[in-house]
């Protein structure tokens, strides 16, 4: 079974943050759409009125749209350096890395402002 987390974007155009996080691009067949996979993980990009069901104005009138506070979470060995090279490449960051019970953190956001957690376990856990 396949587990598939869906974002809406803006655009489809510019992956940048996803590709330097190791994404591939898996499927673009048009500016409204895209999927991308990294290991198991598949993660389906539309745009709002791009065609396609996720896309669409539902029938109570709201009309998708990106940014928010619901994001994946991206494992990696050491979040300041990937945090320094995302923002090197122009991606833009929600704040600094910070420290939590389980681990560290940094928020990134892809060109339409969702964001992506970055999270580094604790050495040894």
């Amino acid at each position: 079974m396949t587990v598939s987390v869906r974002y809406i974007v803006n655009d489809t155009a510019d992956l940048t943050a996803y590709e330097l996080l190791g994404f591939e691009v898996l499927m673009h067949p048009g500016p409204g759409f895209a999927m991308l996979g990294r290991g198991e993980a598949r993660l389906l990009l539309n745009v709002p009125g791009g065609g396609g069901g996720a896309g669409q104005t539902t029938s109570s009138g709201q009309t998708p749209a990106p940014g928010g506070w619901n994001r994946i979470q991206v494992e990696v060995d050491d979040v300041e350096a990937v945090v320094r090279r995302l923002s090197d490449a122009g991606v833009r960051t929600r704040g600094d890395v910070i420290e939590g019970r389980g681990g560290r953190q940094a928020i990134v956001e892809d060109a339409s402002g969702n964001p992506i957690e970055l999270f580094e376990p604790p050495s040894g856990g």
